[in-house]
């Protein structure tokens, strides 16, 4: 479940890229059908586990709802033709009757966003997609903007705030991102031994060490923790 508490400086950073990018998209809204309109993305790396430890069921059940998508022939726009990498990235993404340069238009605004965030600072970028502030990003990358690969990747390792238990554990050394002062975290082992915990009343970044033995971790109020060293 994520923390109802973002991190001040991450929400800023988030709100000026989707200033930078929203008017940027629209000079390029024009010109879909040519050039390839950008596109929307799928399921967010390194989505937070529910309280339980357990991850969302959220996406998963709603699939039997889905309205049917458009065939892969028909994925075409009203003028001009998709690039390759466009279409790979619209097939299975593109409900009938919704015009595909649309959703491919999302996907170039995902891949906006996260260029933009990479030059403010690498780790919010990464932070972002953990938490899902930037939601779909690993399908837009996949296709539409692969030098950001490795980033999401990342992420995919990243632990968002929640608890997690179990196979969701990843040994090694983590560092959250622009915590709050609200931020408190709890490594617990079996028979639920507290192992280490710690909080932070001044919203500086920490680091913590998820040993072996852990079989629980709890983060509120840290916003994401990355991989670190040969973690990372």
């Amino acid at each position: 479940m994520r923390s109802p508490f973002l991190a001040g400086a991450v929400v800023v950073i988030t709100t000026a890229a989707l200033a930078a990018c929203g008017s940027s998209s629209g000079n390029d809204a024009g010109q879909a059908a040519a050039t390839g309109p950008a596109a929307s993305a799928g399921p967010v790396a390194g989505a937070p586990a529910e309280p339980d430890g357990s991850a969302s069921e959220g996406p998963r059940a709603s699939q039997s709802s889905e309205p049917p998508k458009t065939p892969t022939d028909q994925l075409t726009p009203a003028t001009g033709t998709f690039t390759k990498k466009q279409k790979k990235y619209l097939v299975g993404r593109v409900p009938k009757g919704m015009d595909p340069a649309a959703v491919l238009q999302t996907g170039q605004e995902t891949c906006d966003r996260l260029t933009y965030l990479v030059k403010v600072d690498p780790d919010t970028a990464t932070g972002a997609v953990a938490t899902g502030e930037i939601a779909d990003a690993k399908p837009a990358v996949t296709h539409l903007c692969t030098q950001h690969k490795a980033l999401v990747e990342r992420a995919s390792r990243a632990y968002a705030d929640g608890t997690y238990k179990g196979a969701q554990l990843r040994p090694g050394r983590y560092r959250d991102v622009a915590p709050t002062k609200n931020c408190g975290w709890e490594i617990t082992g079996a028979n639920g031994k507290v192992l280490a915990s710690g909080s932070s009343g001044d919203g500086k970044r920490s680091g913590i060490t998820i040993p072996e033995a852990a079989r629980a971790f709890t983060s509120t109020g840290c916003y994401a923790w990355l991989p670190e060293g040969d973690n990372g």
